[in-house]
């Protein structure tokens, strides 16, 4: 039998500082809690124990500090995001049915220690899990520890046995505490003997086993003078800081083996624990559910009675739409294939009532659809540019809709990551609703529901000749109640996020940027971008023939061949045998990453082969081979465009990703080439110059970044004629690259090492150019330091439209974490009111083609480009088009600026 027992305080210490500040939505801090949880899942997993349990320590003072007023007298307090999940934590592990242990005047190891030997005596093996090396004393034939670490998210752990702690110390794990007797312990303020350093102290430890021998006869102790000097004089710190280090095993506990067996949770608690820290993944991981009959139905979302039918007469559906186009708005839900849609509306002041369309039962089904989706009948629903992508494979042009419970989610909580109705419900009503995957998702979900109605409809028992009635019934609600409950669930939403929308001052953001920009998307993707296949296929077999090249040379070169993608591989022929200088080791073995082989250039041309065949490598397999494999019946590559995504409010591009498409290098740049327009058409391309600067110069205020702006003078030069003190026309090539660097570097808050690294100057010159940037600039500098403070006293960053991130990482104690959300204050406001004005562009560009009855389409759009495709004819109209909507999209105290190209490809409109 196994027993895992966990020190609790270094395991969430761990967890606290491994992972970023995570809270929930009234700010209580979790990510100490969560990352407690993920450890304990991953170790239980890897463990398999019989029995669990938690030690923690107690704030009251123990033995050891009344014997030495020093212990752990220079330790810092718990930082207050820390102490607030300790408590949390606790009632999560009972919730779970794992038995924690504290007491008064005895430490987390104490307790740990004195289990390890109740479960010895008991026949038991014990697991120690904990991040602290003083445990490593606690090692037996039937004890282990198992050595925690967790960094950046990723926990790892190493099992330190007998054989194990005597490869790495060269003596028995109890003389750990020999060891800290005599170098001390920092961490503990355990003094050791003074001037007894760790490798002399392992030394003595290796030779003579304990202090207790050294001290038997210290004249035989062979060592310096000034060494045997320091243990005669330390021999009483020597002995007290051997009492201080060592764990005792005699805590007055009542254990035995069997109180800490594994049992399940307490579902409910932990189910209700879990909705409150908004843990929603780790509800699905362990597989809770909500209690029964809590799960969410319509008619518990709407404050009055809720009836349902389902059409399956024109006529009817007919009255319908006619109803609807007297509401102030229905709630839509449509399944993804469009066959069946669901709408809720109210009837009067306290009746809902809902109808479900399909496509399988209702004659006219498409001109429904149609009629439904047109701009006179007022909608809410959940992710409007999907379903208005998906309208437009069916030939309709939706309109009409007035809300999106998926980009309110996202724009009131822009850093959750994903927004499925599920969650949501989760979030704002602490209910679980039906997984939509597993309910009206699955194939033929709704086979049954038409019959169930229509047996209803003719009076006839909808059961009969089932087998087993109970069942028949809940495969006809089990879809039915699944699609209502969330029907229902989007006009609750409304209601909720309507007002806090408002309440944050994102009104004009939501209604007129996000809302509008749904359709440009939907019909951007609908719209696609065309591809010459066959010259990415003859680019492709150039890259195949250098690959063969490059593989051939690096062979060569190694004397052998071997697996060139193989880091180990590679890495034993780098390091092992050309015998190149190691630079950074993994857990692995030696990295072999670009970072590394750059830092490597120039020693072996072994280096620059590798290199190259990656970058090849790369452009082969990730975007000849991979936009090939996407290329459409049509010839065009359709993208989606995702709106819920980025913290910054910035559009992400996926399946596949056309806003990575390399242009830095030569080979990349020819990538662009392979996107073209079709015959007696050009793509137009316009992008935005140096608009992070300018908005830095707008939200700053700063005077003089704004009068260079406006006189039309390249903001590079004038830059590094004030850093570098001459004439604007004295500006070198070299001067102007380095103030490049420190104008869009200050704005990403980049520090004076990372410039030096960026331009290739010393530390101290870095500095001096931010100086004296700061000195001309002095408005940036305020800048920056005024938006730190206020986003520390807000809890968050917005940008020109309002646009918020809110940052609770600027609370943290962790250094790491505290600098992360400086600089996303700094950069957010840019980032994110650039992201608003390409948006409101994209609008603007859109509705001007239409109003002017253009041919021309927007068809892609790339961080500040938008490229637009259209007939040779309208080529110099649209170009101008662009320019000007892009232009005046906002009034600024800076002009934006913006130039348009034409070209048959990509590539020839950016030349």
């Amino acid at each position: 039998m196994k027993l895992m027992v966990i020190d609790g305080n270094s395991i969430i210490n761990r967890a606290f500082y491994g992972i970023r500040m995570l809270t929930t939505r009234d700010g209580t801090p979790t990510n100490a809690v969560y990352g407690f949880l993920t450890i304990l899942q991953k170790l239980v997993g890897e463990e398999s124990p019989d029995a669990l349990c938690v030690c923690f320590d107690r704030k009251a003072p123990t033995f050891r500090h009344l014997a030495y007023e020093g212990y752990k007298a220079q330790r810092k307090g718990m930082p207050d995001e820390l102490a607030a999940q300790l408590p949390i934590l606790k009632d999560v592990l009972s919730a779970m049915n794992i038995p924690r242990y504290e007491m008064d005047g005895w430490e987390a190891d104490d307790l740990m220690g004195t289990i390890s030997v109740k479960d010895t005596a008991a026949g038991w093996e014990t697991v120690i899990v904990t991040g602290d090396k003083d445990s490593l004393q606690l090692i037996t034939d039937t004890a282990r520890v198992k050595l925690v670490t967790t960094r950046m998210g990723q926990t790892t752990e190493k099992d330190m046995t007998p054989e194990t702690f005597r490869e790495v110390y060269g003596f028995d794990p109890i003389h750990i505490i020999d060891l800290k007797a005599l170098m001390g312990d920092a961490s503990d303020n355990i003094p050791g003997v003074k001037g007894i350093g760790e490798k002399t102290a392992m030394d003595l430890i290796q030779r003579y086993g304990s202090v207790e021998a050294i001290y038997a006869d210290l004249d035989a102790v062979e060592a310096k003078p000034a060494v045997l000097k320091k243990l005669k004089e330390g021999v009483d710190q020597a002995k007290m800081s051997y009492d201080l280090a060592t764990i005792r095993t005699d805590a007055p506990l009542e254990f035995a083996p069997g109180d800490a067996l594994r049992r399940e949770p307490d579902q409910r608690a932990l189910y209700d624990l879990f909705l409150k820290l908004e843990f929603n993944k780790l509800i699905d991981k362990m597989g809770l559910k909500a209690p029964q009959g809590e799960a969410v139905q319509a008619e518990e979302l709407v404050t009055g009675t809720c009836t349902s039918e389902v059409v399956t007469d024109p006529v009817r559906a007919e009255e319908l739409l006619e109803i609807w186009r007297k509401q102030d708005s229905v709630d839509v839900l449509a399944l993804p294939d469009l066959d069946v849609v669901a709408v809720d509306w109210w009837e009067s002041k306290e009746k809902a009532h809902a109808a479900v369309l399909m496509a399988s039962k209702l004659e006219g089904y498409n001109d429904t659809l149609k009629a439904l989706f047109a701009p006179d009948i007022k909608k809410n629903t959940h992710d409007v540019k999907t379903l208005l992508s998906r309208l437009l494979t069916e030939g309709i042009e939706g309109g009409g809709f007035v809300f999106d419970t998926a980009i309110a989610a996202y724009l009131l909580a822009p850093t959750d990551g994903s927004y499925d109705l599920e969650k949501l419900s989760v979030t704002y009503f602490n209910h679980e609703t039906a997984k939509a995957k597993e309910t009206y998702l699955a194939k033929d979900a709704f086979s049954p529901l038409a019959e169930f109605q229509t047996a209803l409809d003719l009076g006839k028992d909808p059961y009969e000749g089932a087998e087993d009635q109970e069942a028949a019934a809940a495969e006809v609600s089990g879809p039915m109640g699944a699609l209502l409950s969330h029907c229902a669930l989007i006009g609750a939403l409304k209601e909720a996020m309507a007002p806090r929308l408002t309440e944050l001052g994102m009104d004009k953001l939501f209604y007129e940027v996000e809302l509008p920009l749904c359709p440009v998307l939907a019909e951007m993707e609908h719209a696609g971008v065309l591809v010459d296949r066959q010259a990415l296929t003859t680019f492709g077999a150039m890259l195949e023939e250098r690959i063969k090249a490059d593989e051939a040379i690096i062979y060569d070169l190694a004397g052998e061949e071997f697996n060139i993608n193989s880091t180990q591989q590679f890495g034993k022929i780098l390091f092992e045998k050309l015998g190149l200088p190691p630079v950074k080791k993994t857990k692995s073995g030696w990295s072999t990453s670009a970072e590394v082989l750059e830092k490597l250039r120039g020693k072996h041309p072994i280096v620059e082969a590798v290199l190259d065949y990656r970058q090849l490598a790369k452009l082969k397999s990730t975007y000849v081979d991979g936009l090939t494999k996407v290329i459409a019946a049509d010839g065009r590559i359709h993208t989606s465009f995702q709106n819920t995504v980025t913290a910054t409010g910035r559009l992400s591009s996926t399946e596949p990703n056309l806003q990575n498409i390399p242009v830095r290098t030569e080979l990349g740049a020819e990538l662009r080439k392979m996107f073209v327009s079709p015959k007696g058409w050009q793509l137009v391309d316009a992008d935005y110059s140096q608009i992070e600067l300018r908005l830095l110069a707008c939200i700053s205020g700063d005077e003089a970044m704004q009068a260079a702006f406006r006189s039309g003078e390249d903001i590079h030069t004038v830059t590094a004629s004030q850093v570098f003190g001459v004439p604007t026309e004295s500006v070198t090539h070299e001067m102007r690259r380095r103030a490049k660097a420190v104008n869009f570097g200050i704005v990403y808050g980049i520090s004076d090492f990372s410039l030096s690294q960026d331009i290739g100057v010393t530390r101290a010159e870095a500095r001096e150019y931010m100086d004296k940037y700061f000195e001309t600039y002095h408005g940036v500098r305020d800048y920056m330091k005024e938006v730190v403070e206020q986003a520390k006293e807000n809890g968050y960053v917005s940008t020109i439209l309002g646009r918020r991130r809110w940052l609770p990482e600027l609370k943290s104690s962790n250094f790491n974490l505290r600098s992360f959300g400086e600089r996303v204050a700094l950069n957010m406001p840019i980032q994110g009111t650039a992201a608003d004005l390409i948006k409101l562009a994209m609008i603007k560009v859109r509705d001007r083609l239409r109003e002017e009855d253009l041919e021309a389409r927007l068809i892609l759009q790339v961080h500040d480009e938008l490229i637009v495709e259209c007939p040779d004819g309208e080529v110099e109209q649209v170009k101008a088009l662009l320019t000007q909507e892009m232009e005046g999209v906002m009034d600024l105290p800076v002009p934006m600026r913006a130039d348009s190209a034409a070209g048959r490809s990509w590539a020839a409109a950016k030349e």
